[in-house]
């Protein structure tokens, strides 16, 4: 019988590296255009929210484009698709850095969107086939981990490179960049050895995504993903307008620094896999929430310190909560893998892709306190979404020890 990987052996580390490193490619790609979006605004005179399509287009083609790679690797498998899709990835970003004008632009972004998609859904099904139960949630912490690294890496390289060699140069960096990783990602990860292949039934595909969205204990999980990442985004948006407008005026460059509070993500990504082992996954989903809360009050602060302080506090805190609901939905999904985690990342990519455009209006209205004054609202309704989750982890836990005791009770009686 062929054994699944167990934490701290060398399978482990190459796995979770190899995922970590193509998590890296793909997160990179999706924000790179980040701190670009003031420049894009000026070059293509543009306003804030057309701009910020460059980001937000992408992670909505991305969100529908995961109904199909769920099914698809359900059916033929993971690695090759992982593969191909990055592959596509590197070659659109180095087309990017020739466009003529931003239309151009934003089909390729859309069409590098589709693309994108073939890594997240596939990477937690993965990992659950594969992983012991044990190391599991280590692994997806892990993996988490690569996002934020990746998010910052491109976001920095994105601000830097524009700043020494214009944006078009930058592309073309990022590109060569992605085919490093993806040559990486090909060698370390090994090959799938629990995976049982399905008939390709996008009948039975639907059916299963229409079972797990009746199923309310993943459901709180994909709302709150979907919401955290509809604040996360938003927010990260419109501060590159704060800053490289008045009384601020910073540099690209300068800005991008910013996104290294990123760096908390990497941690707090890694801290909840660990903490769930402690408390409730529940509890760590209501800590990240009210830690993004003070993160995002602390903005309004006029202080540089303060708004990078509370960036800090911001990404950790979101981190530690994604992380902690897409554990969530792995655990409790007790079939089609892939699927659940497939609307998990559905409803997550499309928060992230409505987050700009719905506190693009308080942005226009009321500037950054504005945004925050939106932000707030929507992580009260996620908080609420929490509590329910808190709710049903109780009774599970109620229900855990009346099977015990009864246990107990027949090893007393026999």
């Amino acid at each position: 019988m062929i054994q699944v990987i167990e934490a701290g052996t060398k399978p482990f580390w190459r796995a979770s590296l190899a995922l970590s490193i193509a998590s890296f490619l793909v997160f990179a790609n999706i924000y790179f255009p980040q701190p670009l979006l003031p420049v894009f605004t000026e070059e293509f005179h543009l306003s804030p929210i057309i701009s910020s399509l460059s980001v937000s287009l992408t992670i909505f083609t991305l969100a529908i484009s995961l109904l199909l790679y769920g099914p698809l690797s359900d059916a033929i498998g993971r690695k090759n698709i992982m593969f191909i899709t990055m592959l596509c990835v590197t070659i659109l970003t180095a087309l990017i850095a020739w466009v003529p004008g931003f239309k151009t632009l934003l089909v390729l972004r859309i069409l590098q969107g589709f693309f994108l998609a073939g890594l997240p859904a596939i990477a937690v099904a993965y990992i659950g086939e594969e992983f012991s139960s044990k190391a599991l949630t280590v692994a997806i912490g892990i993996y988490i981990s690569g996002n934020t690294v990746g998010g910052l890496s491109g976001r920095l390289i994105g601000g830097f490179a524009t700043d020494w060699i214009g944006w078009h140069g930058a592309f073309i960096i990022m590109g060569g960049i992605s085919l490093i990783c993806l040559i990486a990602f090909t060698w370390l990860l090994p090959r799938s050895e629990h995976f049982e292949p399905k008939q390709l039934d996008w009948k039975a595909a639907t059916n299963n995504f229409y079972r797990h969205l009746k199923n309310r204990t993943l459901l709180y999980a994909y709302a709150i993903g979907g919401l955290l990442f509809f604040v996360f985004i938003g927010e990260y948006n419109y501060i590159t307008y704060l800053l490289q407008g008045k009384p601020y005026n910073l540099p690209t460059s300068i800005v991008s620094m910013l996104f290294l509070t990123y760096l908390a993500g990497t941690i707090s990504s890694t801290l909840s896999g660990r903490a769930a082992r402690l408390i409730p996954q529940a509890w760590c989903v209501g800590i990240g929430i009210v830690l993004m809360v003070l993160g995002s009050l602390a903005t309004l602060m006029h202080s540089l310190w303060m708004i990078g302080a509370g960036l800090l506090l911001t990404s950790f805190g979101f981190f530690f909560a994604h992380s902690a609901a897409s554990s969530w939905v792995s655990r409790h999904a007790t079939f089609a893998k892939a699927s659940a985690s497939s609307l998990y990342l559905l409803s997550y990519y499309m928060g992230g892709s409505l987050g700009s455009f719905f506190l693009g209006f308080f942005y226009k209205w009321a500037g950054w306190n504005g945004v925050i004054l939106g932000s707030l609202l929507v992580l009260a309704l996620t908080g609420w979404y929490a509590w329910k989750m808190h709710r049903i982890e109780h009774r599970e836990q109620l229900r855990e020890q009346v099977v015990a005791r009864r246990k107990g009770q027949h090893v007393l009686h026999v």
